[in-house]
């Protein structure tokens, strides 16, 4: 009986913080990942919290948009350039990045599905959350923060918000993924003459193959970090209400309809 109580208690997690991260399940619109994996392949998952499937997606978009100059291509398109942009594709690595895009979609969408079955049912159950954990390394716990807070540190640096809420495996990524954006993109020297007035300079040493990743970051670590602050809340609020009920109210009570 107690082995059945333990495997009960596992079955039922809806939230687990290591010292690193939390992570959680909860109910979302299956568009909204598979959106995103849309976006840039890779992100639908980071907002799962499936960290290694989103991290070989995402390095097989870096890897495969750079060799087949997809972003760059998507560029001239965009100026209405179409033969220099059908010129610079490289066809052989962009049919690489068909099916690892359409994949990314379809899982997040699946995957997502899944997830909420699976929180509906803890739900009705009695859904466990295990709420602080204490490390050499690391102190996390839940508690209530500011959304507004996380987006202005989102815009002022992808990666800070992710931080603040000791989302770090996500922090860790996108803050080096934005520098390496910003070197490579040359978008600092940009934004330096641009200031200056001078944007034919500005318009000639930005990179187009690395700028063309910064919307959909940026848009995501907005978006994503947002949307975690605001269901770390609401989880502090659950496991409060779990704690108060355990341990004050009497068992006979009876919730008024």
């Amino acid at each position: 009986m107690a082995r059945t109580n333990r495997e009960h208690d596992k079955r039922h997690i809806v939230a687990n913080i290591s010292p690193l991260s939390i992570n959680y399940i909860h109910l979302r619109n299956p568009w909204v990942p598979a959106w995103w994996s849309a976006a840039c392949p890779g992100l639908g998952h980071i907002m799962l919290c499936k960290y290694l499937v989103a991290f070989v997606l995402f390095g097989w978009e870096v890897l495969i948009n750079h060799m087949s100059s997809l972003n760059l291509a998507i560029y001239y398109s965009m100026i209405g350039d179409f033969t220099l942009a059908k010129s610079t594709i490289n066809p052989e690595w962009f049919l690489l990045y068909i099916p690892a895009y359409i994949f990314a979609i379809w899982d997040s969408y699946h995957r997502t599905e899944q997830m909420n079955k699976d929180f509906i049912l803890s739900y009705q159950f009695g859904y466990k959350i295990l709420s602080s954990n204490i490390s050499t390394l690391e102190v996390n716990k839940l508690e209530v923060r500011k959304p507004l807070n996380i987006i202005i540190w989102a815009f002022l640096a992808p990666g800070f918000g992710y931080l603040h809420i000791n989302r770090l495996p996500s922090g860790f990524i996108f803050v080096a993924w934005f520098v390496t954006i910003i070197y490579f993109s040359h978008l600092l020297p940009a934004i330096h003459y641009t200031m200056y007035g001078d944007f034919q300079a500005a318009s000639n040493i930005i990179d187009p193959q690395w700028f063309l990743y910064l919307p959909s970051l940026y848009g995501f670590v907005l978006y994503d970090s947002y949307t975690n602050c605001v269901e770390y809340n609401k989880l502090f609020e659950k496991e409060q209400a779990r704690f108060l009920k355990d341990e004050y109210q009497d068992k006979h009570f009876v919730m008024p309809i």
